[in-house]
């Protein structure tokens, strides 16, 4: 297993998201001190589970994020994710790559991941442990904790070697079962404490429970008499009881078959709202429809001016290309006769080329031979005449560079030519790429303006539609809460109409007069109006005249009573209204009380009755205790209390409790006539929240049918075609900016340079006459006067000169019919793009006039299904009418069957008055039953009905047997305090005492089984540790001396050999020559070299998979360093070595290096450089 990648971001000074492969055996990490490479060590650790922050240098946990910089905000949280190649199948994970990762976040929340799956720190400890991996391992080792080892602080060496040896894992065990011990031996003193406790209680109860148990079988005699006593009594009852029962259970057969005609009616009700739901659905359907064909007429009218405005589009592109096509066969036949031109003149001028050529050679031969000719007359010549040659060869060269620079001046103005030639054409191009530029900005706005709108519509829509679905709801909460209010009401009006119509709740002389005396006898308690707040307080008071009849004189009364004494229909009570004479109302009363009669309304006629009633009647606003605090209070007076809980007469006064019912029987007709009022008024609002909400209905329909979405769709889908096209014009412009900026930049080059070589032609033409007047000069001056010699000369200097121009004559028209083959080659580029553009722009062209074509069907198409819509549309009007006739017709159905339902709940409440009465009978009996019972039942516990079907015993006699209960029940009361649950107590008590025994049998076992689990970790722990300690001890002295000599001296040694998991370890080293009493006598580098030996004598036990020294070297001179890297080199070849250091020597060594630096203050970056793949290099350089 290995290390393969650390990841870090956010973490201390590592702000960006950073990533280091550990691919090689060696790898180091250098840079500054400051730059952050310790940072990296910390994020290995703090990636391994470290919870210390000492550890990490920081004085809170939460420092590991990145704070932030001037020029850098801080992170929000720090990451760190460490990656191991799994190839040893050290970790038990059937994966090859795992990957542990820990995120801390600023507000204070940790998250640790395992192959990016959240899991807890105690999954990551277990996955390593035994493997030499951790954040307090040994494969992790600074600078600080080379003292730590030495110097044994908190045990560092102890921890090592347990890490090692493999027996961390057993520790764990050993204090997991030494905790549980501890857990076992609490438990175990808790039972044996409630054992002593549940023992005293066992042998105080075992008394109370014999006594119990003397007292329950007095009482149970004392049972057994009262419920032959009660069977005796109830039967007495039986025989009254079972008549009641027969006659209500007439009246309520009756009743039931009622109720099942009401049943019938309901469920035919049900059945014809069903109907009516159906025909509704029916007619919303049809309408649904009607509305989706006006839809489709709309959206089939909006396709048609779309595709209007496509025809438009396309018009205008067809102009475009056609004129695009005529300008590319204009100018592609000019370029044809050009190029025409242009190869027949390069054939001319090759041929020229041939001649030019001939002519080179002749005067080159003939140069050649008067330059022989002349070798051999001027053989006898001295120096001068080689300065003469060296002359004529300087001139030969100028005058070639002044041709050579002449023809780059003619080229150069060809090209300028040819660019500015192409740049014209560019700009012809580009002129009407602008034109088409410039039409689709006017498109895209356009259409952008029309979407926008549109979708400015359809949210008005939508926001409609809500709104209105919104006040449907409200509508519809407004008209059930109407039709509940007006349900209650109309029960309310029909149960009242019916008590009143009856005459419910009146003695039967009332009801007897009523029928047979006058038609609507006038009775006090129905003309009464009083004010609801005070209806209870003025009935209570009234409640003795309220059934009194009320007549104009004297002989209605006589001609009542006759009525009622001839039929034998029991009393009644009159006021004569004509024998109440005027009485004056009392007005002197003190200001706390009201007049009664102020708060109560009646017709005119009948005022003096009502003064008579309330003279000295009034209201208090109080409790009794405040009415004693009122002055002024005369004692015929009567006070009543505003809430009806009082009524003070004199020195008499009643109250109590006011009853749910009280205050209704006053002012019934009044109240009906209310109500009736009320039912109109809650009709009326039915109506109009019916109507609302069929009105909303129908404009949510609407608005649902008028969406937009095809029309949008269609928009956008075009609106995206013209902003691709925008897009590649606006292309287009800015690659014909750029390229006139260049051609611009590139003409401005090109003119330098003409400028340049014309510069430079002047001058060498300087030099070249410069050339020829010392070369005159020197064929003038003495040694050069010989006729022969002169005559040659002047041949050889003509031949040469004639030979020159002829090379000039020949490069010149190279250069000619090169530069024409440029042209040629260019005006064949220009043709092609020409014809690719003709061709292109005759496809566009064909594909635009399809497009029309389509367009053109599709018109047609649009035409064909507004007529066929505009048919249906007509159809569904016809029809909508007929589905309107039926659901109306259904409704008025509906409504019939609830007139007749309601019908029957009026016979029902008829019916349910008269059965109440019968239960009221039935009552009595009942709770006379009940009373024995009830008695027997607080008693004894013993339900009525387990004795009400016993016979009586023929014996039984009544007077002994009350005797006997007299005499038993004085028993029981001078028994004395009985704990009538000892019994009950004892035995759960004693089943208790019997399961906590054992419980405790099987802690005492589970203790026994903790302390052999203990002891045989402890015999594992030993061995496995004494093993690993006699191995490491020879493989320390064995690096110790290859560390430093073979002479020299060094050991392991166990404080306490007989207790060797808790023994310290002793480290002796003595190096040769020396003989220091202990370690701290050591120097810095033999201390390093020491730990290093005994690290690695544990690595030769157990290898770590990775060992990371963060500048353990630092202590070493150059001599020991080198060891150091030898022994890393050979230890590398089993685990890998990641090495923080400073040391040249250590660096040369690795084999990739990490630099650690900081490009921007405070945050750290790092490069990699492989030394093997630069060594290879240098090799197959080298080679």
């Amino acid at each position: 297993m290995r290390l393969k990648s650390l990841q870090i971001k956010g973490f201390k000074s590592f702000a960006n998201d950073t990533v280091m492969h550990f691919n090689d055996n060696v790898i180091g990490i250098v840079g500054p001190n400051g730059s952050g490479k310790s940072n990296i060590v910390d994020a290995i650790r703090w990636v391994l589970g470290e919870q210390k922050s000492k550890e990490l240098r920081l004085e809170s946990m939460g420092d590991v994020i990145f704070n932030g910089t001037k020029t850098k905000k801080e992170a929000a949280s720090a990451t760190v994710a460490l990656t191991f190649e799994n190839n040893k199948n050290i970790l038990p994970s059937e994966y090859q790559y795992v990957t542990i990762s820990r995120t801390l976040y600023r507000s204070g929340e940790s998250e640790y991941r395992l192959n990016n799956v959240v899991c807890r720190l105690k999954d990551i400890t277990s996955l390593f442990l035994d493997t030499g991996i951790g954040s307090n391992s040994y494969a992790i080792i600074a600078l600080g904790m080379v003292d730590d080892i030495l110097e044994n602080k908190e045990n560092a060496r102890r921890r090592m070697f347990e890490q090692a040896a493999g027996v961390s894992k057993y520790k764990m065990r050993k204090r997991e079962t030494m905790l549980k011990l501890k857990s076992t031996d609490e438990d175990l003193n808790r039972i044996e404490d409630l054992l002593f406790e549940i023992d005293g209680n066992v042998k105080v109860l075992e008394k109370q429970a014999r006594r119990t148990q003397r007292f329950n079988e007095i009482k149970e005699k004392y049972k057994d008499l009262s419920v032959r006593f009660a069977v005796y009594s109830i039967q007495a009852f039986k025989e009254r009881y079972k008549a009641v029962a027969e006659n209500l259970r007439v009246f309520q057969d009756t009743y039931r078959e009622n109720d099942i005609q009401d049943v019938k009616l309901q469920a035919l009700l049900e059945k014809e709202k069903k109907t009516s739901l159906d025909k509704e659905m029916a007619l919303s359907e049809r309408q649904k429809s009607m509305n989706e064909v006006v839809s489709k007429i709309r959206a089939e009218e909006n396709e048609k001016v779309l595709l209007n405005q496509k025809a438009g589009f396309k018009t205008q592109a067809k102009e475009t290309l056609q004129k695009n096509i005529e300008d590319a066969t204009s100018e592609m036949e000019t370029l044809k006769e050009e190029l025409g031109k242009l190869v027949r003149r390069i054939e001319e001028e090759m041929s020229m080329d041939t001649h030019l050529k001939d002519v080179l050679e002749n005067s080159k031969m003939a140069h050649h031979s008067l330059k022989e000719k002349f070798v051999l007359v001027k053989s006898g010549f001295d120096e001068k005449q080689k300065a003469l040659n060296l002359l004529e060869k300087e001139q030969y060269e100028f005058e070639k560079e002044i041709a050579v620079l002449k023809n780059k001046v003619d080229n150069t103005e060809i090209e300028i030519r040819r660019t500015q030639e192409e740049l014209g054409s560019r700009e012809k191009n580009n002129e009407e790429i602008k034109l088409t530029y410039d039409e689709l900005v006017g498109k895209v706005n356009k259409h952008t303006h029309e979407l926008r709108k549109l979708e400015t519509d359809e949210d008005e829509r939508l926001r409609q539609l809500e709104q209105g679905e919104k006040n449907i709801e409200k509508v519809k909460e407004s008209l059930s809460q109407t039709n509940r209010n007006l349900d209650s009401k109309q029960n309310e009006y029909d149960l009242l109409k019916s008590m009143i119509d009856s005459y419910e709740g009146y003695p039967e002389s009332i009801r007897f007069l009523s029928e047979s005396w006058q038609k609507n006898p006038v009775i006090l308690g129905d003309i009464l109006e009083v004010e609801e707040e005070y209806k209870a307080v003025i009935e209570a008071y009234l409640e003795p005249f309220l059934n009194y009849f009320v007549v104009e004189n004297i002989e209605e009364a006589y001609r009542g009573i006759q009525l009622l004494n001839k039929a034998q229909r029991g009393k009644a009570y009159f006021f004569v209204n004509n024998l109440c004479g005027k009485v004056s109302q009392n007005t002197r009363y003190p200001k706390n009380l009201i007049s009664a009669e102020t708060f109560v309304k009646i017709d005119n006629k009948y005022n003096d009755l009502l003064t008579h009633l309330l003279k000295d009647c009034f209201i208090f606003d109080g409790d009794t205790q405040d009415l004693a605090m009122v002055s002024g209070v005369e004692a015929q007076w009567t006070i009543l209390s505003k809430y009806g809980h009082y009524i003070k007469s004199g020195f008499a006064i009643s109250g109590g409790s006011v009853g749910l019912f009280e205050g209704k029987k006053i002012g019934r007709k009044k109240n009906l006539e209310n109500i009736s009022k009320t039912i109109l008024n809650f009709q009326k609002q039915k109506s109009v929240f019916e109507s609302e909400l069929n009105l909303l209905l129908a404009s949510v329909e609407e608005l649902k049918q008028k969406h937009n979405k095809t029309w949008v769709n269609t928009l956008k889908e075009e609106l995206n075609q013209l902003n691709q096209q925008f897009v590649k014009a606006q292309v287009q412009l800015d690659s014909f900016h750029k390229f006139q900026v260049e051609s611009q930049n590139k003409i401005k080059e090109l003119k330098t340079a003409i400028t340049s070589s014309k510069d430079l032609i002047s001058i060498k033409e300087g030099h070249l006459k410069k050339i020829a007047e010392s070369r005159e000069s020197l064929m003038m001056s003495d040694g050069l006067d010989n006729v022969e010699v002169t005559g040659l000369q002047d041949e050889l200097t003509m031949a040469s000169e004639k030979y020159n121009q002829d090379i000039i004559l020949l490069i010149r028209h190279q250069n000619l019919v090169e530069n024409l083959k440029k042209e040629l080659d260019y005006k064949k580029t220009r043709l092609e793009e020409l014809s690719q553009k003709l061709e292109n722009n005759k496809f566009r062209l064909m594909a635009e006039e399809k497009e029309a074509i389509d367009i053109q069907d599709n018109f047609r198409l649009i035409e064909e299904n507004l007529v066929r819509l505009y048919e249906e549309k007509k159809r569904y009007n016809e029809t909508l009418n007929v589905f309107e006739q039926n659901y109306f017709q259904a409704k008025n159905a509906i409504t019939e069957l609830e007139e007749n339902i309601r019908k029957i709940h009026r016979e029902q409440q008829q019916l349910q008055n008269q059965i109440q009465n019968l239960k009221d009978e039935f009552t009595e009996l009942k709770f006379k039953i009940n009373g024995v019972g009830e008695r027997l039942k607080i008693e004894f516990n013993i339900p009525v009905n387990d004795i009400i079907n016993q016979e009586v015993d023929k014996e039984f006699d009544n007077q002994s047997l009350q005797e006997e209960l007299e005499k038993l029940k004085i028993k029981i009361s001078q028994y004395g305090d009985v704990n009538p649950l000892a019994l009950e107590a004892y035995n759960e008590m004693s089943e208790r005492f019997q399961k906590i025994q054992i419980q405790k049998q099987d802690i005492v076992s589970a203790k026994e089984s903790l302390m052999e689990t203990i002891a045989e970790i402890e015999t594992t722990a030993t061995r496995q540790f004494h093993e690993a300690f006699n191995q490491v001890r020879e493989n320390f002295i064995l690096v110790f001396r290859e560390l430093f000599t073979e002479d020299d001296t060094c050991d392991l040694i166990l404080e306490n050999p007989s207790s060797p998991l808790e023994s310290e370890i002793e480290i002796i080293a003595k190096p040769k020559g020396k003989k220091p009493k202990s370690i701290s006598q050591l120097s810095g580098g033999e201390k390093t070299l020491t730990a290093t030996a005994l690290l690695f004598a544990l690595y030769l036990l157990k290898p770590a998979p990775f060992c990371i020294f963060d500048e353990v070297d630092a202590p070493l001179d150059d001599a020991n360093i080198q060891k150091f890297n030898k022994i890393i080199q050979k230890f590398s070849r089993q685990s890998q070595f990641i090495i923080v250091t400073h040391n040249k020597s250590t660096m040369v060594e690795v084999d990739t290096l990490y630099g650690v630096y900081m490009q921007a203050q405070g945050i750290s970056e790092v490069s990699a450089v492989d030394f093997k793949k630069l060594k290879h290099e240098s090799s197959e350089a080298i080679q």
